[in-house]
């Protein structure tokens, strides 16, 4: 049976004596203030040199597609290529694998010490190879990272307790989020709901401090609009919440799935013990190149592109359901290369294309207002996120934010409850519990537990650093 520790936040009893140390305070805002400018730019930085592969990408593929010659030889060479370069840079730092959620939820916990500063250089390269090419994953696991490492970064820097050096990355760490889908509210929650599970004074001003001066100096780089432009959707009636309640049941069930399939994936990969890791993420990344031919839709990153034809009404019913298919097994299998790169970005699509998908089979069975094909698609998103994650108000306000649609807010809390009761009862844990677990069983990070800390000094088994 699956237990999991609640995360507790560092130094409790300090932290109800913060009131009293308004110097101290001032102390950390300053640095969370001046690091959020750090993170604004190099997460906006990473985000624009990803748009700029995606149109680069699309180029080539035309360019391939026109060519006399083998020009299917080229996305697989591409995608093989980049993704193995990016696999090489885990090989000698193991810790910027897959996603940095669960490195900072570990961090926050005590299970491990604060990211250290090769962890920029790495994330950042290794994501812009490893998405940009084409592998279906998010940007926001990078982004996480890196504003996690330069909160940590700081607080050594300036020579910041331990405490503190946790709250630095945990909030810098959310920014990060922020700056990947340009939703500070979204970040501020997930920080709260999903890392720390709680809300103290320290932690929820450095982190509304460093999400907003990452925002604001990632909008120089990016801009500030919405993710997707999305055409006013009517509010809802009343009854139809029923219906989005049965949605979220069933996107529940289907949230379980996703996250069975991604460890699988992840474990299948691991029996592979013999087979060189290059090798493994090459296999993965030709498999890539070779949808990538056939249609760029399907293996483009995060997916944004795929989103925006949904909630634009550009996705046949037909089409919906083969690219909700193939990006169903596509995620989970390209964050199997174990390059960075996050789940958020391609779940969010996942939820898209089911919403839509579930739209089009029950369109005779939903007349009224709201109950668009862009309306499930965005209660899709959510309540997928939901489910995954399990962190409803995380999702829906991140959705919020992304489409700046208003209307929806109480389908997206009724199909929440309905995913998450789902996958409650199903017994399946959240996603990032699991990913932190298997973190915690890698070579590098038992080496680096407060317990082999303790017993290589002849100690005795060690605490979380408070």
């Amino acid at each position: 049976m699956h237990t999991t520790t609640p995360a507790s936040p560092p130094d409790e009893p300090a932290e109800q004596e913060d009131w009293r140390d308004p110097l101290g305070l001032l102390r950390i805002s300053t640095v969370a203030a001046v690091a959020g400018v750090l993170v604004g730019a190099i997460g906006g930085g990473f985000r624009w040199l990803l748009l700029g592969a995606d149109e680069y990408r699309m180029s080539l593929l035309h360019w391939a597609h026109a060519w006399s010659g083998p020009g299917w030889v080229v996305p697989l060479v591409l995608v093989t290529v980049c993704t193995a370069l990016a696999r090489l840079i885990v090989v000698y730092v193991p810790r910027v694998s897959g996603s940095g959620i669960q490195d900072v939820e570990a961090v926050w916990r005590g299970d491990i010490p604060a990211t250290t500063w090769e962890v920029l250089p790495a994330k950042f390269i290794g994501g812009l190879l490893a998405i940009g090419s084409g592998l279906v994953l998010g940007r926001e696991g990078p982004t996480v990272h890196l504003g996690a490492a330069i909160g940590s970064e700081s607080g050594r820097r300036l020579h910041l307790g331990e405490r503190d050096m946790r709250i630095l990355q945990t909030a810098l760490g959310g920014a990060g989020l922020g700056v990947a889908f340009n939703a500070p509210l979204g970040a501020a929650l997930f920080v709260f709901e999903e890392v720390t599970k709680s809300i103290r004074l320290r932690l929820g001003l450095v982190t509304l401090i460093g999400t907003s001066t990452a925002i604001v100096a990632s909008r120089f780089i990016l801009g500030n609009r919405p993710d997707f432009n999305v055409e006013p959707i009517a509010t809802p009636d009343g009854w139809t919440i029923v219906v989005f309640l049965l949605f979220g049941l069933l996107t529940g069930v289907v949230g379980v799935f996703y996250n069975r399939l991604v460890l699988f994936f992840l474990e299948l990969s691991d029996r592979m013990s013999r087979v060189p890791p290059l090798l493994k993420s090459g296999a993965i990344g030709l498999v890539v190149g070779a949808l990538l031919w056939f249609d760029p839709m399907v293996a483009t990153g995060g997916g944004n592109g795929l989103t925006q034809d949904i909630l634009g009404g550009g996705v046949v019913l037909s089409a919906a359901a083969v690219y909700l298919v193939v990006r169903f097994f596509l995620g989970p299998l390209s964050y199997a290369t174990q390059t960075p790169g996050g789940l958020f970005a391609p779940l969010l699509a996942v939820g898209a294309l089911w919403g839509a998908l579930v739209h089009g089979l029950a369109s005779g069975l939903l007349p009224g207002p709201g109950t668009t094909v862009a309306a499930f698609a965005i209660v899709g998103m959510s309540t997928f996120f939901a489910a995954v994650v399990r962190a409803p108000l995380t999702g829906i306000v991140l959705i919020f934010e992304m489409t700046a649609t208003t209307t929806l807010i109480i389908p997206m809390m009724a199909a929440a409850v309905g995913a998450v009761l789902a996958a409650l009862l199903l017994g399946n844990p959240p996603i990032y519990d699991s990913l932190r677990e298997r973190m915690m069983s890698t070579t590098w990070c038992r080496s680096r537990t407060p317990e082999h800390r303790a017993g290589a000094k002849g100690g005795s088994a060690g605490t979380p650093p408070k």
